[in-house]
């Protein structure tokens, strides 16, 4: 079992992230993923200066895609980074976010092949190939070839998937070293694991790392990590398809409650409407012990990689070094 942190620099300045990640360090995490989100601060310098200011920790974007970025403006910024971190980078890509392109004039069409070619193109420009015509639909890139930066070398640089649905559950198991998937309870592992598992045997594939993206708010106070969870708990009840609710057993109108509360920014109303199946279904919260069991409960299920996500707790210092002390 590994165990990683994640960081959205959004009201997070670089300078705290980086100050987090180097105590996530000192606590034996061993990946630092940062989130990236066109209107917060761009994870490519953060990840610069995460990786300077470090010398063990992992780090890599979690995630990109490749509708806001180009398979080979990644495969030279995924590079760069495992320079500067000596060897530690990762790479965290994913189909995109399908309600965030639009906003920016993106057709978000063909999720799950634009995905697969990034990935093999990305792949094939940091083995130092000059990529060639292959008749692709997206990416047919035409005698492309890294030549200004320095290669990862024979073992690569690990490429995790951001899946959730089966077709990309599937290409994860398929193409990549893991699979990042943004769930915290058992029963969603339950459903993606076995997909997971088939593709890898298919293809003889063997030490593929599966990643729980928790929902993590962890406090000595049970009461005040709970409510910690509630916006974040919130946002995923509203964005999660009625079939996900269902395997969860919640209210489908009182969701749909939440989604209205949300859509005026009425945070008051939101925290009054989520409640502990919402709270238990969506984020692990609590106190140390609560959190650890959760955590083991996820490992029976198959998870080989526990990433602490966002809120972490009430405070985010004390929650860090929390998760150190109790659960790492």
């Amino acid at each position: 079992m590994s165990y990683g942190i994640e960081f959205v620099p959004g009201n997070l300045s670089v300078k705290q992230v980086v100050n987090y990640c180097k105590l996530a360090e000192t606590k034996d995490i061993d990946y630092a993923w940062i989130t990236n989100h066109y209107n917060n601060r761009h994870c490519y310098p953060i990840l610069g200066a995460i990786a300077a200011a470090t010398t063990e920790l992992k780090v890599g974007p979690g995630i990109m895609n490749a509708f806001t970025d180009t398979p080979a403006a990644m495969a030279s910024f995924i590079c760069t980074l495992n320079e500067i971190s000596d060897g530690r980078a990762i790479m965290g890509i994913g189909p995109g976010d399908l309600s965030t392109l639009p906003k920016l004039a993106i057709d978000p069409s063909k999720p799950v092949t634009r995905l697969a070619e990034a990935v093999t193109q990305i792949k094939a420009l940091c083995a130092g190939e000059e990529v060639k015509k292959q008749g692709l639909e997206f990416f047919d890139y035409d005698g492309a070839k890294l030549t200004g930066v320095q290669l990862p070398g024979k073992k690569g640089i690990p490429m995790y998937i951001g899946a959730q649905g089966p077709k990309v559950l599937e290409l994860a198991g398929s193409v990549g070293d893991g699979a990042l998937i943004n769930a915290s309870n058992p029963k969603d592992f339950d459903v993606a694991i076995p997909i997971l598992k088939a593709a890898t045997e298919k293809v003889g594939k063997k030490g593929f790392d599966i990643g729980a993206y928790t929902a993590m708010s962890i406090d000595m106070n049970e009461k005040k990590a709970r409510n910690a969870a509630k916006i974040v708990a919130a946002f995923i009840a509203a964005g999660s398809p009625t079939p996900l609710l269902e395997r969860h057993g919640l209210d489908l109108n009182n969701v749909a409650k939440i989604k209205e509360a949300l859509s005026r920014f009425d945070f008051k109303t939101v925290g009054g409407l989520v409640g502990d199946g919402e709270i238990d279904a969506f984020t692990i919260a609590g106190t140390p012990d609560i959190v650890k069991q959760k955590c083991e409960d996820l490992t029976k299920s198959g998870v080989t990689q526990i990433i602490f996500g966002s809120p972490l707790g009430p405070d985010m210092v004390n929650s860090i070094r929390l998760l150190g002390k109790y659960v790492v």
